[in-house]
């Protein structure tokens, strides 16, 4: 019996040691999580997300999450009848779609987000960006063959304030933001791109690592031809293929690259198909996405 046991037990033993030069590594590290993609939608990921999150917790990491609704904002806007229209890669957000977005963003995904992470204990708290201006943005006008163009309600992130985030993660919480901005000019709310977001609150908060949940394995080396998965570049190195990337991927690594321009250690691009994929990341040897880190000494763009 007691030798069943022991064989049973040692393999669990390993893989915690594994953990623990990484769990020394990031202890009180600040670590914001952008959600997103199929993670959002699938029942079993969003159970391992909460989880992975939860655990980060309690291994003494301040893990803050920042989410979007993409798929949860196209299907509330069908039922209200309101066409989902897109203008270089954004959602055009007229006023009414805006009420929508605010409220599937702040009603719904949030508060299953703080519902799933609560079933572990006390811990999330919900907020938005017009909450304690952590976020204020100021109307978008993206630029499309040379004119810039009016797309709505959508906002450009001016200002971030992290008083509300810092007091949470003090307090022992785990804060879950909703990408809407409060406006810096004309009294309205603002629907600002959570890819983004996460960028410019982990860049904020002097997070340790930023981390992006996506549909896929990473940033490939030469998509469409092989699927070969980079696993780490240099800020430099992203700048140069950002022009090359497909429209779904740029504000995701335009935003690892402004987190690593601005004072965070990495940038990570991960697949939030695999279950606890952020535990994989953080915690062991192999990593499984594409890792963003500043420049070298004399390496400049």
């Amino acid at each position: 019996m007691s030798t069943t046991r022991k064989h049973t037990a040692l393999p669990k033993a390993e893989i915690l040691i594994e953990a623990l030069p990484w769990l020394t590594r990031h202890n009180g590290k600040t670590v914001v999580v952008k959600f997103g993609g199929n993670a959002m939608i699938d029942e079993q990921l969003k159970a391992a997300f909460a989880q992975d999150i939860v655990f980060l917790h309690h291994a003494g990491l301040k893990p803050v999450v920042v989410h979007g609704g993409g798929p949860q904002i196209s299907a509330a806007l069908d039922r209200h009848g309101i066409v989902s229209e897109f203008k270089a890669g954004l959602r055009v957000t007229t006023e009414d779609a805006m009420d929508v977005v605010r409220m599937v963003l702040a009603g719904q995904v949030q508060r299953e987000l703080v519902g799933l992470l609560n079933q572990h204990g006390p811990l999330a708290v919900g907020l938005t960006g017009e909450d304690a201006h952590t976020i204020t943005a100021t109307k978008h006008r993206p630029e499309i063959d040379g004119e810039s163009v009016d797309i709505g309600r959508v906002g450009e992130i001016t200002a971030i304030d992290t008083g509300a985030i810092e007091a949470l993660l003090a307090d022992g919480r785990i804060p879950v933001v909703s990408s809407i901005a409060r406006s810096q000019d004309d009294g309205h709310v603002y629907n600002v791109n959570a890819d983004t977001a996460a960028a410019a609150l982990a860049a904020a908060l002097g997070a340790e690592t930023l981390m992006v949940l996506t549909d896929v394995e990473g940033l490939y080396e030469d998509w469409p031809n092989s699927d070969e998965v980079i696993s780490r570049l240099t800020a430099a190195q992203l700048e140069k293929l950002l022009p090359e990337l497909s429209s779904g991927m740029v504000p995701k690594m335009e935003g690892c690259l402004h987190a690593v321009r601005n004072g965070v250690n990495t940038a990570r691009v991960i697949d939030g198909r695999v279950q606890h994929s952020i535990l994989l990341e953080i915690f062991t040897d192999e990593g499984i996405g594409t890792m963003v880190v500043p420049d070298e000494e004399g390496e400049n763009a």
